[in-house]
């Protein structure tokens, strides 16, 4: 497994890095024999270190994490928890994710769009004004089933994801409420 320790504006020490290193293998090797990559990355915010994981245990699934602390092997420690913990709670579900399923994946095309400033005034309806974009991604829009879904945006810690639901063929989507519950769009055919 390839594991890529990076810092952002912080030197990232070897007996740091040795220990992410030692940790995301043996958590990942844990619940899988062949995990694909992890990429763990390190920031300071104010007096608090906060850490990002990300680990790819199979094709088209990734777990992450954060952590914060007021050190940087705690903040490490903290998101390496709630990995183990995630993978822990799914290992078996991840495990048979794909016996019996043909992969079927809508490509699809992802963009990012640069956020306006908050004290920019509203464009007027007909003024043309488009949204700058500032990246572009390939994606796929994965067939699952609803709870395959709520898996991915728990594992993913992501706010919504889109699907197409594998037992009625329509598009799905679901997302995290303010209240902590997941929201499911399912639009009927009327």
């Amino acid at each position: 497994m390839q594991i890529a320790v990076q810092g952002k504006q912080l030197d990232v020490g070897d007996a740091l890095r040795g220990h992410v290193e030692d940790t995301i293998t043996e958590i990942a090797e844990k619940y899988f024999s062949n995990p694909i990559d992890a990429t763990v990355t390190l920031t300071k915010e104010g007096n608090l270190f906060k850490s990002d994981i990300v680990v790819r245990v199979g094709k088209g699934i990734q777990v992450r994490s954060e952590g914060s602390a007021k050190d940087a092997h705690g903040a490490f420690d903290a998101a390496g928890e709630r990995v183990a913990k995630q993978l822990r709670r799914y290992k078996r579900r991840l495990r048979d994710h794909h016996h019996g399923h043909v992969s079927d994946s809508l490509p699809a095309q992802q963009y990012v769009l640069a956020a306006e400033p908050g004290d920019a005034p509203e464009p007027e309806a007909d003024s043309g004004w488009q949204p700058v974009v500032v990246a572009e991604v390939q994606t796929g829009i994965e067939a699952l089933t609803v709870g395959e879904a709520v898996m991915r945006l728990d594992l993913e810690d992501s706010p919504a994801m889109m699907f197409k639901d594998r037992k009625t063929g329509r598009m799905n989507m679901i997302y995290r409420r303010s209240d902590g519950n997941i929201g499911w769009v399912d639009p009927q055919q009327v």
